[in-house]
């Protein structure tokens, strides 16, 4: 497959069974969650902003998602999101990741976003290169931040390396 077969498109409600069906992929691994299951549209639907939820998708076919979720209610941090983009087990390693993460770091300033957080699991190197790539900035290191309670890592402990970009265009007043 090439990379210029691929479209980033704004996710719509019909696109949820395959999103839930890569989320649910990311979980087998064990290499991209600590939830041991997905959500049901409506709980996930309430909890992502809205206008930043994209789709990597080749005709008909979704290959990854990405979203933003708010850091907090509170006014203060309404500039503040957090991060996810799952890629398709079967489409890992040709860019996806990087176009979703770009997309999202590009829909999240039109809409006033001024810091991204991610958390990726230590092992999940692929990850911590393209947040790098892309302007994200390690912040810390969170060790044994939980415990797994399914997968190949079921009863291990996992550390988590935080990153955060701080926008160049939104919030820079």
């Amino acid at each position: 497959m090439n990379s210029k077969d691929i479209s980033i498109e704004n996710m719509s409600f019909a696109d949820w069974p395959m999103v839930k069906e890569i989320f649910l992929e990311g979980v087998t691994t064990g290499n991209a969650t600590f939830e041991d299951d997905s959500p049901e549209w409506e709980e996930w639907d309430s909890s992502h902003i809205k206008e930043c939820r994209y789709v990597a998708r080749n005709g008909n076919k979704i290959l990854g998602w990405a979203a933003l979720t708010p850091l907090s209610d509170r006014c203060i941090y309404a500039g503040v999101a957090e991060i996810s983009v799952y890629v398709a087990k079967e489409s890992q390693g040709i860019g996806i990741g990087k176009k979703l993460l770009s997309s999202l770091i590009n829909g999240s300033e039109q809409i006033g976003i001024w810091t991204l957080q991610a958390g990726v699991f230590a092992e999940n190197i692929a990850s911590i290169v393209i947040h790098k790539k892309l302007g994200f900035r390690e912040i810390g290191y969170r060790e044994k931040l939980g415990k797994m309670s399914y997968g190949p890592f079921k009863g291990k402990w996992r550390d988590v390396v935080l990153f955060e970009r701080r926008s160049r265009i939104t919030g820079v007043d």
